[in-house]
């Protein structure tokens, strides 16, 4: 998940990756999934932290200001009107999420977009925070992979997509996901696996076609490889499941 966090008492010490800042509230920072990120506060510090889904990220990213794909990182002075409209959003998150709970998402991914584009509002003429090559270089990769996943790549295709090098590819993976270049390819492949088995009735031989796999032999030993299940076992187990959990 990406996290907003919303400093609005106190001070201390923020890190992203291997950058650190002094910060006193009002602060915000925005950081994505998978970027390591952490802090050290005072005694009187307090924040408040929004954890938003991948999913909602990609459907947010048209209809907002902010680009997501990098961390943000902004402390400024309390007589900027844009701190009081964060503020006063933040709260109307915090109130909508306790009084409706999951019965909200609609009204929250609204509050949460225009935060956002109100970061990126405060952003504007500041020096702000860039990515390290590093972690650029990683969402650029898995923006690569989530378009091109089906097509059954190989690594080199994406070294030569994104322009780099397999040595700057690999350790951008290993950095940020905790993996190498053909492991996010095979984990994306099989969660889109899961999802058709899980959401559609679709046959599996279309599934392994739908993710990659021309062979439905070698699609079966490819989910059976990495689930302990052939895909239909693994199919019928999760419909089984979902149909005895209370309604």
């Amino acid at each position: 998940m990406g996290q907003i966090t919303y400093w609005f008492r106190g001070s201390g010490t923020y890190r992203i990756e291997d950058e650190t800042w002094n910060f006193s509230a009002p602060t915000v920072s925005f950081v994505p999934s998978n970027v390591i990120h952490g802090f050290d506060v005072d005694v009187e510090s307090d924040a408040f932290v929004i954890s938003i889904s991948d999913g909602m990220l990609k459907t947010l990213a048209p209809r907002v200001d902010l680009g997501l794909d990098a961390p943000v990182f902004i402390t400024g002075g309390r007589d900027d009107a844009g701190w009081a409209g964060i503020g006063a959003l933040v709260d109307m998150i915090a109130a909508e999420y306790r009084t409706h709970g999951p019965a909200a998402d609609k009204v929250l991914t609204g509050l949460i977009g225009v935060v956002l584009s109100l970061i990126a509002r405060l952003g504007e003429g500041s020096t702000g925070l860039s990515a390290s090559p590093t972690v650029a270089l990683a969402a650029a990769l898995r923006r690569a992979v989530d378009r091109h996943f089906r097509k059954d790549l190989p690594v080199g295709a994406y070294v030569e997509l994104l322009a780099t090098t397999p040595h700057l590819l690999d350790k951008a993976a290993h950095e940020v996901f905790g993996s190498t270049v053909k492991d996010m390819l095979q984990k994306r492949r099989l969660l889109e696996a899961k999802r058709l088995l899980m959401f559609t009735i679709r046959p599996v031989e279309d599934i392994g076609r739908e993710v990659g796999f021309g062979d439905p032999a070698y699609f079966s030993r490819f989910f059976r490889r990495h689930t302990g299940e052939a895909p239909s076992a693994w199919r019928r187990r999760h419909l089984e499941q979902d149909a005895r959990r209370p309604a």
